[in-house]
């Protein structure tokens, strides 16, 4: 597909493709900006969707008139057009050129646990969150209201440089916001009845906008928002949906609530800002956040615990107290739990080969492997990526690989990065890495080429036997396996595809299978996706599960381990055993009795000890009777 951008026809090279999301592909148009065009109703992402494709044309009818007279003048945190993208004839507005952003994280990952225990500190979140205040105030100063403000469309870069994105679906004049997140949608849209579920009848408004800001400061600082946990009532009448928690305002601060366990405490923060956020989602308080209860945030990490909190003293241990002793072995009903590890430090990576547990912590200013071996000296830094082969550590950020052996000097390697992560994976006997449009491994004489991939864009994993890899850029998406000991690879996959933005992605192997996990936000909702594809890149099964919903594939895509046809995943309540049966993913069993062991953040290795439960300072082995 071809564009024309100020008279000049621009070709649109998938291997150029910065990200998607659910209504536009984004392209680096190499002078420093980026290239937004949005999906034509026959894109391919919304092939056999008709619901999607009248959207996009009603999409694409509005942005004729609205992007034509986008407002200026607004603060420079804001992305918004900076030159329109036409047909030949500039009749059709297709997107528009904006600055092009490096080195960016999502709001989003500094609410997720995993993301804060590799290093994101609460006082540089709450220095972002001061930076968004200001610009959503000067935005708002303008005349111009978000309208779909949400943890994905803040971008965030250096120390705190918070910028507002797709700024297309800003509602101004006329034009009202026709989009939505459902984490981040003010329930006061929703109408007094509620019977249209979560889909608003009302405008958005710049008190909207300032509710979906403290649900950003809520998720950013606890890592839970104001609806998270499991509702547990105790009358069997009382139980409803995830719909039904957002219209009777059943939130974190309920009683029958269950709070998750991988989440910061909520009395971390002090009484007067968890006063205000109760304020705002369970008795409906809207207006400005009030910016004094931000700047009088002062955390530290406490001495004996090591959480963060924001109070004159640590409200989960008594001030200089020595950490607690575990016992080495507990038992609990039909489990035994065995403490293999622990550290004052935090456990950053850990891995499985061949039945032999590896694991990498950072504690006194560097990050170690399990014989306490120094791997790397400085702080923690959650934007590293991390793989362990035999006493060889990888560890990667953006398009460059460090692999740190003992005794000899870092060898250091280019590898792709598609959108900002290092396409690099091992097992016991290889590494793999993928750049300039080629799949790689070490050979016995040097570099060998596996195969041909999408440059930039490829997606890489790999188990014991082998591995799979893919990518989604403009309008191609694609699939391949390859043999973990031979050249060459297979691809043409046919794969369920998510149409939407992908957030996450995880993937497990044992045995024949790998376990493919998708996260994605499509039509304002979070959805969860499992695809279990054969070594010969067969589909053997796959699931689809709203984000939060209580199953086990509503859960973060991390605490899961598979089992040959079986997968164990974690949750706050204990491990459930999900089997591949006949073409469908079904839960089969339930282990309530790990529940003091495990939870939704921690992760899952099948080790010849048995079941290993990585958590954030300790690593425990499970055997089920």
């Amino acid at each position: 597909m071809d564009v024309w951008l100020e008279g000049k026809k621009v070709r649109l090279n998938p291997a150029r493709a910065l990200g998607k999301g659910g209504e536009a592909d984004v392209f680096d148009l190499g002078d420093g900006r980026a290239l937004k065009v949005f999906k034509p109703p026959e894109h391919p992402d919304y092939t056999g969707l008709p619901a999607e494709q009248a959207a996009a044309r009603v999409r694409l009818d509005e942005h004729q008139r609205k992007l034509r007279v986008f407002p200026t003048g607004l603060p420079g945190r804001v992305v918004a057009p900076l030159a329109l993208a036409t047909d030949k004839q500039a009749r059709e507005v297709l997107g528009y050129a904006m600055r092009k952003l490096d080195g960016v994280e999502p709001l989003r990952r500094f609410g997720e646990p995993s993301f804060r225990r590799a290093g994101a500190a609460s006082g540089r979140v709450v220095e972002v969150l001061l930076e968004l205040h200001r610009t959503l105030g000067a935005v708002h100063a303008s005349g111009v209201v978000v309208g779909d403000f949400n943890d994905l469309n803040v971008l965030v870069a250096g120390a705190s440089e918070a910028y507002l994105i797709d700024a297309d679906s800003f509602q101004f004049g006329g034009f009202l916001c026709p989009v939505f997140t459902e984490r981040f949608l003010d329930p006061l849209r929703l109408g007094s009845s509620g019977t249209q579920g979560l889909t608003p009848n009302r405008p958005a408004s710049i008190e909207s906008d300032g509710y979906a800001y403290a649900v950003a400061v809520m998720q950013s600082l606890l890592c839970v928002g104001p609806h998270g946990g499991v509702y547990k009532p105790r009358s069997a009448a009382a139980r409803t949906t995830s719909a039904g928690r957002v219209l009777q305002r059943i939130t974190v601060f309920h009683p029958e609530v269950q709070y998750p366990k991988p989440a910061l405490p909520l009395a971390t923060l002090p009484d007067d800002v968890l006063h205000h956020l109760h304020r705002v989602f369970v008795e409906d308080l809207r207006g400005v956040f009030p910016q004094p209860l931000l700047e009088g945030l002062r955390f530290t990490s406490c001495a004996s615990c090591g959480v963060e909190h924001a109070r004159a003293a640590c409200p989960t241990c008594q001030p200089h107290a020595t950490a607690a002793a575990t016992p080495v072995t507990s038992v609990r009903g039909q489990v035994t739990a065995t403490r293999l590890f622990s550290t004052r430090g935090v456990l950053v990576h850990a891995s499985n080969e061949a039945g032999v547990l590896r694991w990498l912590y950072h504690a006194e200013g560097a990050y170690r492997r399990e014989d306490g071996r120094v791997v790397l000296r400085g702080a923690l830094d959650p934007s590293l990526r991390w793989a362990l082969q035999g006493d060889v550590t990888l560890v990667g950020r953006g398009g460059e690989v460090a692999v740190l052996a003992p005794g000899r000097p870092p060898d250091r390697m280019g590898v792709d990065a598609p959108e900002g992560q290092p396409a690099f994976a091992t097992n016991a006997r290889h590494r793999y890495w993928a750049v300039g449009g080629g799949l790689w491994r070490d050979g016995a004489y040097g570099p060998e080429q596996v195969g041909a991939v999408l440059e930039g864009q490829t997606r890489l994993f790999v188990g014991p036997r082998f591995g799979l890899g893919f990518h989604r850029a403009g309008g191609l998406r694609g699939a391949f396996v390859f043999d973990a000991e031979r050249l060459g690879l297979k691809d043409g996959l046919s794969l369920p595809w998510p149409t939407g933005k992908l957030v996450d992605v995880d993937c497990v192997f044992d045995g024949p299978s790998a376990w493919l996990f998708l996260v994605e936000e499509a039509g304002g909702r979070t959805l969860h996706h499992c695809v279990v594809v054969g070594h010969d890149g067969a589909v053997r099964a796959s699931a689809v599960a709203e984000a939060g919903d209580g199953s086990w594939l509503g859960n973060a895509p991390r605490g899961r381990c598979a089992a040959g046809d079986a997968l164990f995943c974690a949750t706050d309540t204990g491990l459930t055993r999900v089997e591949l049966r006949q073409g469908r993913l079904e839960a089969v069993r339930e282990f309530p009795d790990a529940e003091p062991f495990v939870d939704a953040g921690c992760a899952l290795l099948l080790v010849r000890q048995g079941l290993a439960v990585v958590g954030r300072q300790d690593i425990t082995v499970l055997r089920m009777n």
